[in-house]
């Protein structure tokens, strides 16, 4: 009964589709983005964040919006390649979930500047990773104000002009994160691993390449070679060990798995989505009668791939 009242009433609730009625697979999104942010509360109200809570939430916020930024990055293959085209009602909620976390990141570390304002501009204005961040924030709320249906309209072609900055937007976010995390980096690594690989599909797409699954699994073992060679060099820049050393580490298992690994595990999904998907697409190419003549399906436009989207 509130489900259908909140249309008329003009109340926004995130798990109703167009029509009114509750998306399963909304609500199921809309609960996925909240859960980060009921644990970290929790967390906090419970004193279970450590010595310093604060500096631990501004880390996760952060850390959350960078997940929930590849997230929305990841919709578009998966609509392709998995053939959902329903996927593609979550992407503004996880887009507005992305400037909410990014939002909080910042508030979070005014906050900790004991909420002196001139402080926290000094600190954004002279300190690199500070800036970067704050550049990334600035478009993510841009985006987050120009995802309404009104805004679409209203700036018409400007707006995928607009809305393609999330990939620059998703390298300064990712710098930002490396430039933070100083010493181990590896969550960084399997963040940007995961965008070379979101940003390969992309070029497939661009250049017509084929996916198929041969492809999508060249593809992700691209992105975990990719990976490697990252984090080899940022730790040959940043700190001056030998890129020979980081590749090695890659082949000892005895410890940490490394994020090239996670980032191959990833990308491996593709090519399995795509085999279950033809091997359960059903036969729809009409069978000639007996005795006629065999005919080539002429190619129409629904057959060429899309642009890419965002």
């Amino acid at each position: 009964m509130i489900d259908r009242l909140a249309v008329p009433l003009g109340i926004p609730l995130p798990w109703l589709d167009r029509a009114g009625r509750l998306s399963w697979l909304k609500l199921a999104v809309f609960l996925a983005c909240i859960a980060p942010a009921l644990y970290l509360a929790a967390a906090f109200r419970l004193d279970a964040l450590g010595a310093k809570p604060i500096t631990a939430l501004i880390h996760a916020t952060g850390e959350w919006a960078v997940r929930f930024l590849l997230f929305s990055l990841a919709i578009s293959p998966l609509r392709r390649i998995a053939d959902w085209g329903k996927v593609l009602v979550v992407r503004r909620m996880l887009g507005i979930t992305v400037m909410a976390y990014a939002v909080a990141h910042l508030a979070l570390y005014a906050v900790d500047q004991n909420l002196v304002l001139t402080k926290v501009v000094t600190e954004i204005a002279l300190r690199l990773y500070l800036t970067i961040g704050f550049v990334a924030l600035i478009g993510l709320i841009a985006l987050g104000l120009t995802s309404t249906d009104a805004a679409i309209r209203n700036l018409g072609p400007n707006w995928h002009r607009l809305h393609r900055l999330v990939y620059t937007i998703a390298v300064l976010a990712l710098v930002h994160y490396f430039l933070q995390s100083k010493i181990d980096v590896s969550d960084p690594v399997f963040s940007a691993g995961l965008f070379l690989l979101l940003m390969g599909w992309r070029a497939m797409r661009r250049f017509k390449l084929p996916e198929r699954p041969w492809s999508l699994l060249l593809l992700a073992i691209l992105g975990a070679l990719a990976t490697a060679g990252l984090e080899a060099a940022w730790y040959g820049l940043a700190s001056g060990v030998p890129a020979s050393l980081v590749l090695a580490a890659n082949l000892d298992f005895s410890g940490p798995i490394r994020p090239a690994w996670w980032v191959l595990a990833t990308g491996l999904l593709m090519p399995a989505i795509a085999l279950v998907r033809g091997s359960r697409a059903p036969d729809r190419t009409p069978r000639p009668a007996a005795g006629a003549p065999r005919r080539t399906p002429a190619k129409t436009a629904l057959s060429e791939p899309l642009s890419p989207s965002v």
